[in-house]
């Protein structure tokens, strides 16, 4: 090694050592999703984490009860508010999202709701994308008003539009990390910015982000992320799940704060007056979260799926590098075959994210696309029903490949006008590009193609030299893994 390079790692890493004077060194991701939150049972040593099935807790006495009932000591209680098997995961994506702290909850939607509801009351809105998961959609325009929350939803995501739209009524700005199904990447740091100003603190939706692995929302200035926790988190297609986690850093005492969230400050009521500003500092929003959200709505997580969604955490890198690279390779695929229409990834040039992409997700752009095929939403819905290894079902982060049309199903709800405000056409088609080998993802389009009346590509044979049935399929980019 010439003197002009840098030194080995473990060089650097021993200098790091001894210039911190021996502090604990950040960890990686990779590490982090193997080790947060977890050490080994202290009784019968299980080095995995094990699944405490229990309902409640026995108190060392009388006057421990008081005080973790009164929030003057923390501990276990009852698992609808806290369970240690679903601490480890709290603290494990609290740890790879960069958060203070977290909250499991029963589902991504239920995370969602609960999220607003310690944000929100009757009388107030949240200022949102229109490019939204259509639960999500449906949650915030027809659920939510019936509790008295209104949104208002902005076209695109230019910062200054949703400038417009805030009042003093507002009390979240909510975006998508990765919008499902346009895949458009907002501009974070912008978006921030405008709400920060205002007083408003910033939620996001990180699912497609996959845990902080494409995406860390925390470190651009977002407050709250929240995340469906079944899709690349838990990353089988196995459990239900969901997940809040705390920035840490939304300053709720602030005489405008104050004013805004008079719930963060003033004494509450559930508890003889406490003040969670006062008490908590920068955990008051996850722990009023935990303490009286969940408390009373009930959507806790059960140990058995929180451990499910821990395995899957343990291995969410290496499915994610896999999901990127696939869902770049068909992206490439499609954009040059003859029976698709258009093509959307962020991974795209022709994207109109991929250089927001470039700076909002330094990981890989994510594991999902849309495209069109032409002859619009016949010629679609003929390709879904002909996939043979590809799943036609509700769901996106599976290590397996998915498929949907969301014109007719994810989106159904919504009127024609709403889905195309929403980004969904009646030729689009949702794919999760799962973990199999690329050159049988891509077969599997061939196949359907043929078998939908259109003519299957033919750039030419995987890079393994096998044939595709009778068909070539893939070229140079159906070999790269």
């Amino acid at each position: 090694m010439s003197e002009s390079k840098p030194a080995s790692r473990l060089q650097q890493l021993t200098e790091q050592v001894a210039k911190m004077g021996g502090e604990e060194i950040a960890q990686k991701f990779e590490t982090l999703q193997l080790h947060a939150g977890a050490v080994p049972d202290p009784h019968t040593k299980s080095r995995a984490t094990p699944i405490y099935a229990t309902t409640s807790f026995v108190f060392n006495d009388s006057a421990h009860g008081a005080r973790l009932f009164g929030l003057k000591e923390f501990g276990n209680i009852y698992s609808r508010i806290m369970n240690p098997t679903v601490d480890v995961l709290e603290k494990r994506i609290a740890a790879l999202e960069g958060g203070v702290a977290a909250l499991a909850a029963s589902s991504g939607q239920a995370a969602q709701f609960m999220a607003i509801a310690a944000l929100a009351g009757v009388g107030d809105n949240i200022v949102s994308t229109s490019n939204l998961y259509g639960g999500t959609y449906n949650q915030l325009k027809v659920f939510m008003p019936r509790l008295g929350i209104t949104t208002k939803f902005v076209k695109g995501d230019d910062p200054q539009e949703f400038k417009k739209l805030i009042d003093e009524k507002t009390k979240a700005v909510y975006l998508e990390s990765i919008g499902n199904p346009r895949y458009n990447v907002p501009d974070f740091e912008a978006i921030v910015k405008v709400a920060h100003e205002a007083g408003v603190p910033v939620m996001v939706d990180n699912t497609f982000g996959a845990g902080g692995y494409f995406c860390r929302p925390i470190e651009f200035g977002a407050d709250i992320v929240v995340h469906s926790a079944t899709k690349w988190i838990g990353g089988h297609g196995t459990t239900i799940g969901g997940i809040v986690v705390d920035a840490g850093k939304f300053d709720w005492g602030t005489p405008a704060a104050r004013k805004r969230f008079p719930q963060m400050t003033e004494p509450s009521e559930g508890y003889h007056g406490l003040k969670f500003w006062d008490t908590f500092g920068a955990m008051t929003f996850i722990i009023r979260l935990r303490v009286e959200i969940l408390r009373d709505l009930g959507a806790a997580l059960n140990p058995f799926a929180a451990q499910q969604l821990i395995l899957g955490a343990e291995t969410l890198s290496l499915r994610c590098e896999r999901h990127a690279q696939n869902a770049q390779h068909l992206a490439e695929w499609l954009e040059k075959n003859e029976n698709v229409a258009w093509v959307s990834y962020p991974g795209l040039k022709s994207h109109s994210s991929h250089e927001l992409a470039k700076k909002y997700l330094p990981r890989g752009f994510g594991g999902v696309l849309s495209f069109g095929v032409k002859g619009g939403q016949k010629a679609g819905s003929q390709v879904v029903d002909n996939f043979k290894l590809i799943s036609n079902l509700a769901n996106v982060g599976d290590s397996k490949t998915l498929a949907i049309h969301p014109w007719t199903t994810t989106h159904e709800q919504l009127s024609d006008e709403e889905k195309m405000n929403s980004g969904v056409t009646d030729d689009l088609i949702r794919i999760s590009v799962g973990t199999e080998h690329i050159d049988d993802i891509i077969a599997d389009f061939v196949q359907s193609f043929k078998a939908s009346a259109t003519k299957p590509e033919a750039n030419g044979e995987p890079a393994n030299g096998e044939k595709t049935g009778n068909t070539k399929a893939g070229g140079d980019m159906a070999g790269a893994t």
